[in-house]
């Protein structure tokens, strides 16, 4: 008994999901750092919502504290900061308007459907697939390169930055698709069992 309250008391129990709370919190100051056009800035708070993401998950697995909250806060601190950047960039003319549309249209369909199928089938997650992993490194890595081209105009720079522009496009349409695929999958087999229930 002493050791569980020793536990529930040790402050690192809440360490993964208090990073990916800091992640959120960035978002604002982000969003005002690329507004406000301090690249440099809003540069290096994105490096730091990197490492909090890459961190969050890590130190998760390593105290052993994987919680129910962390696993649904994670993807929608990604979700909220990537998003959000898409269309702050956008607005400022840094980001094409067709990898802003289908970032923004392929989260916003996969927050409705989600939000559907927990109506209808009280279905609540589904895994998240290898392609919606790679297209979360892709937005990375076009925010990231398309932020560092507003300090440096190297060539390796505007290379990468449209090699993760095309990545993200690509992967974008495949993940979408396989989340489609995934959902009438499942959907079909939750009515199948449905009907032999009956």
């Amino acid at each position: 008994m002493h050791e569980e309250s020793s536990q529930r008391l040790n402050p690192f129990r809440s360490a993964p999901n208090l990073l990916t709370l800091i992640r959120i919190c960035l978002a604002p100051f982000l969003v005002a750092a690329i507004l406000d056009g301090h690249y440099l800035l809003s540069f290096s708070l994105f490096l730091v919502a990197g490492l909090t993401d890459a961190f969050d998950g890590a130190l998760a697995r390593w105290l052993k504290q994987r919680s129910m909250l962390g696993h649904y806060l994670d993807p929608v601190a990604d979700k909220l900061l990537l998003s959000t950047l898409f269309l702050v960039l956008l607005h400022k003319g840094l980001m094409p308007v067709t990898v802003t549309v289908l970032v923004f249209g392929r989260d916003v369909g996969i927050l409705l459907v989600s939000a559907l199928l927990y109506a209808a089938v009280g279905r609540r997650e589904f895994q998240p697939s290898i392609w919606g992993k790679a297209n979360t490194l892709a937005q990375i890595a076009a925010v990231a390169s398309v932020l560092l081209f507003q300090l440096t105009q190297a060539h390796w720079v505007a290379v990468t930055r449209q090699i993760a522009l095309n990545a993200t496009i690509a992967l974008t349409v495949i993940s979408g698709l396989h989340y489609a695929w995934t959902v009438s999958r499942r959907s079909g087999s939750a009515a199948a069992n449905g009907a032999n229930g009956k």
